[in-house]
């Protein structure tokens, strides 16, 4: 699964945070691995002393591991992963931008996990730019970091970014969507555009399929999407 879960937020709830609500739509599903975008750790906004990461994973019974991309409110602000499985070990990219572009930092949170079957595999989430010229130059980054590894990767996010965009054309060449014709992913009331993807990197050990866009209209202001792979 990937969910950018809006810090917990539902839109329609004002400065309600429903740590619970996000929660729900992941055991609903069930997902072995999750990729959060937009979590609070210890912002006033969310409540100091509360991580959403560490929250979240205890009420799905998963394991997490939290990266930063700034700091907010007094706390941290970034992406996560959820794993139904240890994590063995864990890896922060900083994602770069451009100088005379400047934005929001971005960050890539990546979890290496041994399977059931002894294999391993690496599953990652990412929350990219907005500035077009910054994610392309951020999915560049990543992609330097994967190349060097041979265990099959996952990546999940927020692409802000959309199928016919430059990023996505760029990620294509090195990595699979599960989809092809995806579905809309924002916003949650009649949704128009599709930002949110999982790909995998082209591998003769995985493959990915049967992608859905889960329809849950409170708990965030984006619609989870959820995919099945298979390891050979």
């Amino acid at each position: 699964m990937t969910y950018n879960i809006h810090h917990c937020n539902p839109p329609s709830a004002g400065d309600r945070i429903d740590v619970e609500a996000i929660a729900k739509v992941i055991n609903a599903e069930k997902p072995d691995f999750v990729a959060l975008q937009e979590v609070d750790v210890n912002t006033e906004r969310s409540g100091k002393g509360k991580n959403q990461a560490r929250q979240l994973a205890a009420l799905t019974g998963m394991n997490f591991y939290f990266s930063k991309a700034i700091d907010h409110q007094g706390g941290d602000y970034g992406v996560a992963v959820l794993s139904r499985y240890p994590i063995l070990d864990s890896m922060r990219i900083a994602l770069p931008i451009h100088p005379e572009l400047k934005e929001e930092n971005r960050t890539l949170a990546a979890v290496t996990v041994q399977l059931p079957n002894r294999k391993k595999i690496i599953f990652a989430s990412t929350h990219l730019g907005l500035k077009e010229p910054n994610r392309v130059l951020q999915a560049e980054t990543l992609l330097k970091h994967f190349q060097g590894t041979e265990l099959p990767v996952i990546l999940g996010g927020d692409f802000n970014a959309t199928p016919d965009s430059k990023v996505i054309a760029y990620l294509d060449q090195y990595f699979v969507r599960t989809c092809s014709a995806c579905g809309f992913t924002i916003p949650v009331e009649n949704p128009d555009k599709t930002i949110d993807f999982i790909m995998y990197r082209k591998s003769d050990l995985l493959k990915g399929g049967d992608t859905r866009v889960i329809n849950e209209k409170y708990a965030s202001d984006h619609l989870p999407v959820v995919a099945s792979f298979t390891i050979n």
